[in-house]
């Protein structure tokens, strides 16, 4: 199984990018794995409308995504894991037969409804609020140890 880890914007934080950088180069040696970044959406007003900026994101999104994709959205109100379940809930989808499970980090404005109706499921990675630069880097990091976990290797300390 593929696992895509999808985002709206682009990683602006050295820092950040730095640390992507590092799980997105470790988790070949487990999975398949792509991190891809959809452009931003400029709209020429001063103060977007909420609606019009989720709509123009979905359709980038939904353009993005092929029919068989497993589209899963990172969110607040999503299922929440410890490292532990979340790599059993990986493996789940792994031996169901799933070819591309895309776990997709939206904008500062939450997911239109078209994208919430595409997707088959939400994840919470907390119930604090994180800056969605950040939360790229925690999904990546969680994706990376839920496939140490699987695999035995002391990565994850329980």
């Amino acid at each position: 199984m593929k696992i895509t880890l999808l985002s709206i914007g682009k990683t602006t934080q050295s820092w950040l990018l730095q640390g992507i950088k590092v799980y997105e180069s470790r988790l070949p040696h487990y999975t398949s794995f792509e991190y891809i970044e959809l452009p931003d959406v400029k709209l020429k007003q001063k103060k977007p409308d909420m609606q019009q900026v989720q709509q123009a994101e979905a359709e980038k999104i939904l353009k993005a995504l092929n029919k068989e994709d497993h589209l899963i959205l990172l969110d607040e109100n999503g299922r929440s894991f410890s490292s532990m379940t979340f790599a059993k809930w990986i493996e789940k989808k792994q031996v169901s037969g799933i070819k591309n499970l895309v776990l997709l980090i939206g904008g500062p404005y939450g997911f239109h409804e078209s994208v919430k109706q595409r997707s088959v499921g939400k994840v919470s990675l907390s119930e604090m609020t994180f800056s969605h630069q950040m939360v790229r880097l925690f999904a990546i990091e969680q994706i990376y140890r839920a496939m140490t976990i699987l695999k035995g290797e002391p990565y994850h300390h329980q």
